[in-house]
C-alpha cells in the first residue's frame, strides 16, 4: 500500500487532533458535559472544521472504528489461502488484545475511557449501533469468502468478542486482568463460536417485508 500524500497526511493529523481533544475532555468531565465547541477549540480548530470530520460527537470519542473496520477486512481478503476467514479474525482479536496494539491509542486512560462509554447513555447506543455495523460487515466478508452460515457465524463470532472484551472490562476495574487468560478465552470462545456457526442449520431466506394481510 502507498505512503499517503502531504494533503492526506495532513488530513490524518487534523482527525487525530480533533479526537485525541474530544477524548479527553470526555473522559474528563463526561460526554454531556462536553460541547463541540469546546472541542474544537481545544483542537484549534473551527466547529465546522470538526463536523467535516465526524459527523456525531459520538464518533469523535470512538474514532478508531474505521481502522479496526480496515483491520477486519484486511483479515479476510488478505489471510493466507490456507487459512480460514474465521481464524483470520481470530488471530487479530488476539493481535489487539496484546497491550503494544496501537489500535487502543490511550492505553493508561483504557478503564477511564470504558467507564464513560458504560455511564453515557447516548455512547452505549452508539456502540450497539457499532456492533451491529460490524456484524454486517462481517457478514459480508464471510460470505464473499464462501463461508457457511456467514450471518449465524458472525453473529455468534462478535457475541462472543463483546462478552471477552465486557469480562476484560470488568476484571481490568477489580485489578485482576491476566492478559494470557484473555487470549486464551479469546482463542477458545471465537473458535467455539466460529465451529458452531459452521454447523448451524442452514440459514433461513427472510423477505424483509410481511405478507400483507
Amino acid at each position: 500500500m502507498p505512503e499517503p500524500g502531504l494533503r492526506e497526511r495532513k488530513k490524518q493529523q487534523v482527525r487525530l487532533q480533533i479526537s485525541h481533544a474530544a477524548t479527553t475532555l470526555i473522559i474528563e468531565r463526561g460526554f454531556d458535559a462536553v460541547s463541540v465547541t469546546e472541542i474544537a477549540e481545544r483542537a484549534g480548530v473551527s466547529r465546522m472544521t470538526v463536523f467535516n470530520y465526524f459527523p456525531r460527537k459520538e464518533d469523535m470519542f470512538y474514532d478508531r472504528v474505521p481502522l479496526i473496520r480496515d483491520l477486519i477486512t484486511a483479515a479476510v481478503r488478505n489471510r493466507p489461502e490456507s487459512q480460514t476467514p474465521q481464524t483470520a479474525l481470530r488471530d487479530l482479536a488476539l493481535k489487539i488484545a496484546d497491550p503494544d496494539h496501537p489500535l487502543p491509542g490511550y492505553p493508561d486512560q483504557l478503564l477511564a475511557f470504558w467507564q464513560v462509554a458504560a455511564d453515557s447513555p447516548a455512547l452505549r447506543a452508539r456502540a450497539r449501533e457499532i456492533a451491529e455495523e460490524t456484524e454486517s460487515l462481517v457478514t459480508d466478508l464471510l460470505t464473499e469468502a464462501g463461508a457457511p452460515a456467514p450471518r449465524m457465524t458472525a453473529a455468534l463470532m462478535a457475541a462472543a468478542f463483546r462478552v471477552c472484551l465486557r469480562d476484560a472490562a470488568h476484571a481490568l476495574a477489580a485489578g485482576t486482568l491476566s492478559l494470557p487468560e484473555l487470549r486464551a478465552r479469546l482463542t477458545h470462545t471465537l473458535d467455539a463460536a466460529a465451529a458452531a456457526g459452521r454447523h448451524s442449520e442452514p440459514e433461513l431466506l427472510l423477505d424483509p417485508e410481511p405478507p400483507h394481510r
